[in-house]
């Protein structure tokens, strides 16, 4: 009961006014539903295993006397912690809650933009950083495109006002 009440707060605050608004659970038990969410489970802890490994990866070569920039420091940090709310936001979206979709999907089609310009910028951050950003940016676009198919937009219809 204390953690639903927390799970509420926490919903009113990440979805704002769309916050209580469910799905149709019709539509969370179809075979293709249920396909999607557990690509998307697995493409998401895949993002977390990036992040997690380019953490560590930044230690291990810290400790052993390489420079670490800043810009490198902030980029996997921030990136970890962001990495993990999605799995708060997916978690929602298999409840039926409309806005962990659409936090979902919004994060999915914003995060691999900015990660590749990021890249891009010359001297920011060393080669091992950039490639990962890459194929960070690519599993992301994986999750949004199991998000943003027909199949899941049905789903999760935006509903009526």
């Amino acid at each position: 009961m204390a953690m639903e009440k927390l799970f509420s707060r926490i919903d009113r605050l990440a979805g704002g006014g769309k916050a209580g608004i469910l799905v149709p659970s019709a539509g969370l038990e179809l075979p293709k539903t249920k396909r999607a969410f557990t690509w998307i489970a697995w493409l998401l802890v895949i993002e977390l295993a990036l992040g997690f490994g380019a953490v560590v990866y930044a230690f291990v070569i810290a400790r052993a006397g390489e420079p670490v920039p800043f810009a490198v420091w902030m980029r996997t940090v921030v990136v970890l912690c962001m990495t993990a709310t999605l799995f708060y936001f997916f978690w929602r979206a298999t409840k039926g809650f409309y806005w962990g979709y659409q936090r979902l999907r919004l994060f999915t089609q914003i995060f691999p933009v900015i990660t590749l310009v990021m890249a891009a910028i010359p001297g920011l951050y060393p080669v091992w950083m950039i490639t990962e950003q890459i194929v960070f940016s690519l599993v992301m676009i994986g999750v949004g495109d199991f998000l943003t198919g027909d199949h899941m937009r049905e789903v999760f219809r935006k509903p009526e006002s």
